[in-house]
């Protein structure tokens, strides 16, 4: 879901860099990789991988939330806390191999700026990072259910289509996508891994779709009939919804944050 620290760009499709404001070594620009490029196979392999076990540790909670306690709050308590951790754990990771997106609507919005000359993805890299990323999140889904002896496949009935959940999407996905963007504006994306896992954890209560804010997560969830799970027939809504979310987001970025403008400056 998600870019890693970094500063400003040399280039919009290579690894744009450069120092922050306390001297530190350079950084990737969000959506770019680290000074020495790992190769695409091994940024795939990490979207794969931490966008997996993204969705392994939201469904596994979800399913051991409800083993362990009836009380609906307790179990989104739970669900949400192992979420934010998590994430802020992958984020750190593996931010530095593949900018930790684990989210197909991060990896398009930063794809979009890179094209607008802007640091960010490069076409080849977001043509390999999105499929990656939605095989990843069905494969964390099918691992939790595992884990947990529930069937391996079994689609959601957990209903999500009134308009008030897509709206709650909207909102959710514009949020992050003004966090992640504005931190890279702002030359702060060393604190992503606190600040986005804060945010999703957060909008998991102030949202009325508990923020999945996620294509790929969203669909990997369509697999699963347990506490995270949501139906398939409300997936595309809930996608549609989050595109929307990324494009207001990516709109706000450049309402507030003056282009090529930093704090440092």
């Amino acid at each position: 879901m998600t870019a890693t620290e970094t500063a400003e760009h040399d280039s919009a499709a290579k690894s744009p860099r450069a120092p922050d404001a306390v001297g530190e070594d350079p950084q990737p620009a969000p959506g770019a990789t680290p000074p020495q490029t790992p190769p695409l196979l091994a940024r795939a392999a990490a979207e794969l991988v931490g966008t997996a076990a993204l969705v392994a540790v939201v469904v596994g909670s979800g399913i051991q939330a409800t083993e362990l306690t009836k009380d609906v709050g307790l179990q989104l308590l739970a669900n949400s806390t192992a979420t934010v951790f998590g994430l802020g754990v992958l984020i750190l990771l593996l931010g530095p191999v593949s900018g930790a997106h684990f989210n197909p609507a991060v990896t398009l919005a930063e794809w979009w700026t890179a094209r607008r000359g802007g640091p960010g993805v490069a076409s080849r890299e977001a043509a390999v990072y999105v499929p990656t990323q939605i095989v990843g999140a069905i494969a964390g889904a099918i691992l939790a259910d595992a884990m947990f002896g529930e069937p391996l496949v079994k689609w959601s009935t957990h209903d999500r289509s009134a308009g008030h959940l897509l709206l709650g999407e909207v909102v959710a996905t514009a949020g992050l996508i003004l966090l992640i963007f504005g931190l890279a504006r702002t030359d702060r994306l060393r604190f992503a891994p606190v600040a986005v896992a804060s945010y999703i954890g957060a909008a998991y209560w102030f949202t009325s779709s508990t923020s999945f804010a996620n294509p790929a997560v969203t669909i990997g969830r369509a697999f699963t009939d347990t506490f995270a799970g949501i139906a398939p027939g409300s997936v595309a809504g809930f996608i549609g919804m989050q595109f929307v979310g990324a494009v207001v987001g990516l709109a706000l970025v450049a309402l507030i944050f003056l282009p090529g403008r930093t704090s440092a400056e």
